[in-house]
C-alpha cells in the first residue's frame, strides 16, 4: 500500500515560517550566529520556540535556511543581467562588475529592510570559514560564472587573480552597503556614496590585479 502523500503546507503554516525566517534573518544579521538565540528569534517572530524548531530545525539548520532563502533570487537577477550584456554584445570588465554588484545594491535599497539584513548576513558567512560549504552552495556557482567571463576577457590572467578580485569586490560592495556612515564620519556633509563610484573603484582594482606580471614583486 502506497504511503499517503504529504499534504502541502497551509497558507497559515507558510506565513508562520516566513515570519520565523524574517526574524532569524534580522537577528543573525545583527548578532551573528553565536549571538542570536532561538528563544529571541521566536519572540521576534511572535511564536512559541517549539514552532521555530518545527519549521527551522536546530539553530544551524535555521541559519542555513535563512541564508539560502534569498540566494536563488539574487543569482537570477545577476545571471539575467549577464545575459543582457551578452545579447547586447557589451561584455566588459566594468559591465560584468556593474551587473554583479548593482543587482544586490538595488535589492538592498529598494527591496525593503530584509535585503539589508541579508547583506549583513552574507558578510557573516563570507568572514567565517566554517560556512564554506554554505557559501559554496549559495554563492559559488554564480561567482564562478562571472569569473569565467572575466577570464575570457583577460585570457593571459591567472584564475587566482580573477578570484582575488572577485572576493575583494564583494567585500567592497558589502562595505558600501553596511558602513556608508563611515564616509559621513570622515567627511561630514558629504553626499551619499554612489554605486558608480563603487563600480569604478572595483573595476580599477581588479584590472590592476588581472594585468599584473605574476612574477613581479608587489612592493
Amino acid at each position: 500500500m502506497e504511503k499517503q502523500r504529504k499534504r502541502a503546507p497551509s497558507a497559515r503554516s507558510l506565513q508562520t515560517k516566513a515570519r520565523i525566517l524574517d526574524a532569524a534573518e534580522a537577528l543573525f544579521a545583527e548578532r551573528g550566529f553565536e549571538g542570536a538565540s532561538l528563544r529571541d528569534i521566536a519572540a521576534l517572530a511572535g511564536v512559541q520556540v517549539g514552532l521555530v524548531h518545527h519549521h527551522g530545525g536546530g539553530k544551524e539548520e535555521l541559519f542555513h535556511q535563512t541564508v539560502t532563502r534569498r540566494a536563488d533570487e539574487l543569482a537570477h537577477v545577476r545571471l539575467a543581467g549577464l545575459e543582457r550584456l551578452r545579447a547586447e554584445d557589451a561584455l566588459s570588465l566594468r559591465g560584468l562588475l556593474d551587473v554583479f554588484m548593482r543587482a544586490y545594491v538595488t535589492l538592498a535599497r529598494t527591496g525593503g529592510p530584509h535585503w539589508q539584513h541579508y547583506g549583513r548576513l552574507v558578510a557573516h558567512v563570507s568572514a567565517d570559514p566554517r560556512w564554506r560549504p554554505l557559501a559554496a552552495q549559495c554563492f559559488d556557482p554564480t561567482a564562478n560564472r562571472f569569473i569565467e567571463e572575466i577570464l575570457a576577457l583577460y585570457p593571459q590572467a591567472e584564475r587566482q587573480a580573477a578570484a582575488t578580485g572577485q572576493v575583494y569586490s564583494v567585500a567592497a560592495m558589502l562595505a558600501f552597503l553596511n558602513t556608508g556612515w563611515r564616509i559621513e564620519a570622515l567627511s561630514p556633509g558629504a553626499a551619499e556614496a554612489q554605486v558608480d563610484q563603487l563600480i569604478a573603484f572595483c573595476t580599477a582594482g581588479m584590472e590592476a590585479i588581472l594585468t599584473a606580471n605574476p612574477g613581479q614583486s608587489q612592493g
